[in-house]
């Protein structure tokens, strides 16, 4: 596939997996040995990425992702987002609170064959507890 085809491959998982919590339309866009890295220790697989995307979906509502920036280089997409959604379930442990966060991420693609074989992910996850009211904010201090 070329690099333009993968980033579109991207473009598709991102609204469907992540914006629209599509678990059902995962097998046409994973690889079946599909392998997340960054998602603490969920095994390799189609069905264990459904149950995470029905998971996330039951805790948030209002999921957006702005695409900032895209990069692509053979068989590899990066890519920056900005993500938004609105707390409306459990979700990592954290009861709903109906509050909304606004955090950066930036996820990294292997694909093979028009497909996501792998996945890595960094976020702002502190901003986004914070944001929840499951942390308090940073307090600053003054200095002299």
């Amino acid at each position: 596939m070329s690099t333009e085809q993968n980033k579109v491959a991207v473009r598709r998982f991102i609204d469907e997996v992540f914006v629209k919590g599509n678990a059902d339309g995962v097998e046409k866009l994973v690889t079946p040995d599909f392998t997340p890295h960054s998602w603490g220790k969920m095994p390799s697989g189609v069905e264990p990425l459904k149950q995470a995307i029905r998971r996330v979906h039951a805790g948030l509502s209002d999921v957006k992702f702005k695409i900032d920036d895209m990069l692509a280089e053979d068989d590899k997409v990066a890519v920056r987002v900005t993500a938004h959604a609105k707390h409306q379930g459990d979700f990592m442990g954290v009861p709903a609170s109906g509050r909304e966060y606004t955090i950066s991420e930036t996820h990294i693609f292997h694909m093979r064959d028009g497909k996501v074989a792998e996945h890595w992910r960094d976020a702002d996850m502190l901003g986004m507890m914070q944001q929840l009211g499951a942390l308090p904010e940073a307090k600053t201090t003054k200095t002299t």
